[in-house]
């Protein structure tokens, strides 16, 4: 008894041990510095980097601010935008790449290679691709479109570009969970006559629908967190940029450029209670659809 609890202490040393450097580093990169935003939050800005502690002014001034609720507009409408087409349009792939077809691996491989670039090298091809004055879509069509400076269409272009990018990661995720779905499932559904349609809606969408809940909730953080694309493709003197600008591209602006980090950190908390809000009607939302039975 006494070696088996010696044993049973050595492992969970070890465990911490090998967990720690994890652990630290959570700790140390984004715990601590996302308590000190919220310092900052209600917080004024004072130079050499110093803050003076002010209440709830920031959130009052936020709050007020038309520039904000249209950032706060522009993300959401961005997650309205991207999320739906790009699950629909890799669950379509991912199902295409599990089918015997030639090539898959080459197919899978061409999916994914947007995901190693370099998504600022993305942003500047597809900002020329959509170029009003020399960009291939216009050139091709022969129209004149400011697909980035049409304040109707900026929103929608950086959605097709975030599609674009994503849809070969989350193709490549969910066709993993097809691939751990029984094939006796499929046997039994033909063996009663059930067409293919039958069957996607019966076996593969329930049987799928673990992978497709964690890729949906990695998919609406990452368009509630958007910057890196919109400030690529829609520069400060675009005259689309209020149509555009996400809650991110703002917290940029107001921290780097006009230096009211106390602002800044308030836009970043209410960011924060957005995806946190998304997040857990997202885990009460999936026991009605989510099947976690085998």
């Amino acid at each position: 008894m006494q070696k088996t609890s010696k044993l049973a202490r050595d492992g969970a040393k070890w465990g911490l041990i090998m967990v720690a450097p994890t652990i630290i580093g959570l700790l140390v990169l984004n715990i601590w510095p996302f308590i000190q935003a919220i310092y900052m939050s209600f917080s004024k800005s004072l130079p050499f980097g110093l803050f003076e502690f002010e209440g709830i002014d920031n959130y009052v001034e936020m709050f007020q601010n038309v520039e904000f609720w249209k950032a706060t507009w522009n993300t959401i409408l961005f997650c309205i935008l991207t999320v739906p087409v790009g699950i629909f349009l890799a669950l379509l792939v991912a199902v295409l790449l599990n089918s015997k077809i030639r090539g898959r691996t080459t197919f899978r491989a061409i999916f994914f290679l947007p995901m190693v670039v370099a998504p600022a090298a993305v942003a500047m091809v597809w900002k020329w691709i959509f170029n009003s004055q020399y960009g291939i879509i216009n050139s091709v069509f022969g129209v004149n479109v400011g697909w980035l400076t049409d304040s109707r269409l900026v929103l929608i272009t950086c959605a097709i570009v975030q599609i674009w990018s994503n849809i070969g990661y989350d193709a490549v995720l969910l066709l993993a969970g097809l691939q751990n779905v029984s094939a006796t499932l499929y046997e039994a559904a033909n063996l009663d006559g059930a067409s293919k349609v039958k069957q996607f809606f019966s076996i593969t969408l329930p049987m799928v629908s673990p992978t497709l809940f964690v890729v949906m909730i990695m998919r609406l953080m990452s368009s509630l967190k958007v910057f890196d694309l919109i400030y690529m493709m829609v520069d400060d003197a675009n005259p689309a940029l209020n149509d555009a600008q996400s809650l991110m591209s703002l917290f940029y602006r107001q921290s780097f450029i006009a230096g009211d980090k106390g602002y800044a950190s308030a836009i970043v908390v209410w960011t924060v209670l957005l995806i946190g809000v998304v997040t857990i009607f997202q885990f009460i939302g999936q026991k009605k659809w989510v099947n976690y039975e085998v």
